[in-house]
């Protein structure tokens, strides 16, 4: 057994929830947002500006989540180089394979295939084959056997949103905001849930509601601890950067969440607030202001999976304009920032604790 703690020892591989639920998962955000997320941003860009070359760039950025979650999740396990490189193919794999449950994917199997690696790196004298070829194949052998169950798990948990649809606006309005918000914020896509769900019309409406309130809400609730970055990187680009935060203090999570709570119902039963546009913007939130231009032009021209739903075209008036401003924008960031205020003084969360 001593032999056994020295050789991890000596391969830097620690089994401790610090490295594995702060360390890896707050790395594998910032892969996230360094892919998916701008390259979703850059995309939006180029395609309501008309400009081709835009989009391209942000198509290609999206394509390479797996790999760059994937990678960050080794940096932050301090693999050796051969070890990070062959992550590339083991996260392409897992969240090929792990649909919408592909981050989680991504985060389990590169954590596994990422210390096998390491426990092999350097011990032959062909390295160079050993090192690369264990990482590559226990990773995607994992993807292959594993990542399909947990991509079923999140669509599950999609499920469960849908059939929150059904009820009646005021409880589906607080069920879809909360659930969808909670999932923007978690390591699955939110994005591909409401997009498999074909979530539209007043659901969608929720789910952009719950997004946003997660995104502003944490933007606005750290700002004494990030600033303008913080409030740039999480307002703009995702809230999933403060996972290893809650993992810390899971009551930092509460302001945003109760925020979506009163966002959702207000959403769907003051401003009848439909998110028609393609279905995957409805787990967009602000994202490069993804939810927002979703609904927008969700008025101008509705998505065929609407469309399929009944939706037509309309000329927004005055009240949709001014319900997306304060379902999306200002009542986030009051409730998230009145919330947060009143948890400090209670002292659930302290000077610190949203720090990124």
């Amino acid at each position: 057994m001593a032999s056994f703690k020295d050789f991890l020892k000596r391969k830097n591989i620690v089994f401790s929830a610090k490295r594995y639920g702060i360390d890896a998962l707050g790395a594998m955000a910032q892969g996230l947002f360094c892919s998916l997320l701008i390259g979703t941003i850059i995309k939006t860009l180029g395609v309501q500006l008309g400009i081709s070359f835009l989009t391209d760039i942000g198509t290609y950025a999206m394509a390479v989540s797996g790999p760059a979650m994937a990678v960050a999740i080794g940096y932050a396990l301090q693999a050796d180089p051969m070890v990070l490189f062959s992550l590339a193919a083991v996260g392409w794999a897992a969240n090929a394979e792990g649909g919408a449950g592909g981050p989680l994917a991504v985060l389990v199997i590169a954590i596994v295939a990422a210390e096998c690696g390491k426990a092999v790196s350097k011990e032959t004298k062909v390295d160079i084959l050993v090192t690369p070829g264990v990482t590559i194949l226990v990773g995607v052998a994992l993807a292959k056997l594993i990542a399909p169950p947990i991509g079923t798990v999140a669509s599950a948990f999609g499920l469960m949103i849908d059939q929150a649809t059904r009820l009646q606006p005021f409880l589906m309005g607080i069920a879809v905001s909360v659930l969808v918000g909670i999932a923007l914020t978690l390591p699955i896509s939110s994005a591909a849930i409401c997009s498999v769900l074909g979530l539209t019309g007043l659901a969608g409406g929720a789910a952009v509601a719950g997004c946003c309130a997660q995104m502003v809400g944490f933007a606005v609730l750290s700002f004494r601890e990030n600033r303008w970055g913080g409030l740039v990187s999480q307002g703009l680009g995702t809230s999933m950067l403060q996972m290893a935060n809650i993992v810390r203090n899971p009551r930092i999570w509460l302001p945003p969440t109760l925020a979506s709570a009163i966002t959702g119902p207000i959403a769907t039963c003051v401003f009848k607030l439909q998110m028609n546009g393609a279905e995957r913007h409805s787990g967009m939130g602000t994202r490069g202001l993804c939810g927002p231009i979703g609904v927008w032009t969700g008025w101008l021209e509705p998505s065929a999976t609407a469309a399929a739903k009944g939706a037509v075209a309309i000329t927004p008036g005055f009240m949709d304009w001014l319900g997306l401003l304060l379902v999306c924008i200002v009542l986030p960031a009051l409730l998230s920032w009145a919330f947060g205020l009143l948890f400090r003084r209670l002292g659930w969360i302290r000077e610190g604790d949203l720090k990124l």
